[in-house]
């Protein structure tokens, strides 16, 4: 059955989940008619909390059910995840219509936002537990970290683009995600300050794992990453790293990112 769903998560993501805009596009909440309310979440003796959102709930369970879970992902954590997000409130407004479709959308800058597919699987290779330390590169409209910050509090990402990274910061304070911290920066240098990590996931395709990424990647950590030039083939890449310091690596599936930017261009 894992294979069987392997595989259908490999015909999707081969039907591309890259584009190109030349254009910024600017993102809006301006359709969140009434503030979020917020649930309190108990784990253990962690507790955060997390914003819970009325508009669109129909389009987003159906989104989950016939096109995370129907292929897939059986994670209750992400499947749950994915429900509570409301991914229009993270696209343009002239593509919101078309925000639980299961496809990419432009997001400005010759970015995207993945298609919640994608998002799904990349989270459930994480195997996120409560209270885990989690690093994202390539922050984007911050869809990815308010996924993950459903399953942790502690969410870092790394935006190299200012104005996607200015508008992420706004809209994560709009629609009360507290959780997550953000800033503007090269992903190639991690977050050093706040290393190690025990799960990290890149959203942009480096040609090569950046070093300092995994040496600030805690033993027994995780990290999930687009793996391949722009030119070549895109495998999205698993790497484990032992209690002592061995690296193991497990290729998933191709796909099709937008190529990580900074330094790791100069590798």
């Amino acid at each position: 059955m894992k294979t069987l769903n392997s595989l259908l998560i490999l015909l999707i993501a081969a039907a591309g989940i890259w584009f190109t805009f030349e254009d910024p596009i600017p993102l809006s909440v301006d359709n969140l008619s009434s503030p979020p309310s917020v649930d309190t979440v108990y784990a253990d003796t962690l507790e955060w909390e997390r914003p819970r959102f009325d508009q669109r709930q129909n389009e987003r369970h159906e989104m989950v059910e016939q096109g995370i879970k129907a292929r897939g992902i059986t994670d209750k954590k992400v499947l749950d995840a994915m429900r509570n997000v409301p991914r229009h409130f993270f696209v343009p407004k002239n593509y919101q219509e078309h925000a639980y479709e299961n496809r990419p959308l432009p997001i400005g800058h010759n970015q995207t936002i993945s298609q919640p597919l994608i998002v799904a699987y990349m989270t459930d290779l994480l195997d996120l537990e409560a209270g885990e330390k989690v690093l994202e590169i390539g922050t984007g409209s911050g869809y990815q970290a308010a996924v993950l910050s459903e399953l942790t509090p502690h969410i870092y990402t790394i935006e190299i683009i200012k104005p996607l990274a200015d508008q992420a910061i706004k809209r994560f304070e709009i629609l009360g995600y507290d959780t997550i911290t953000t800033k503007v920066g090269d992903g190639y240098k991690g977050w050093p300050e706040h290393a190690p990590f025990d799960k990290i996931i890149l959203t942009a395709a480096p040609e090569q794992i950046p070093q300092p990424l995994i040496n600030q990647l805690a033993p027994e950590g995780i990290l999930v990453a687009p793996v391949g030039s722009i030119d070549d083939n895109q495998v999205l890449t698993k790497i484990t790293k032992t209690k002592d310091g061995e690296i193991k690596r497990e290729q998933k599936m191709p796909v099709r990112f937008v190529p990580m930017t900074g330094e790791s261009q100069k590798q």
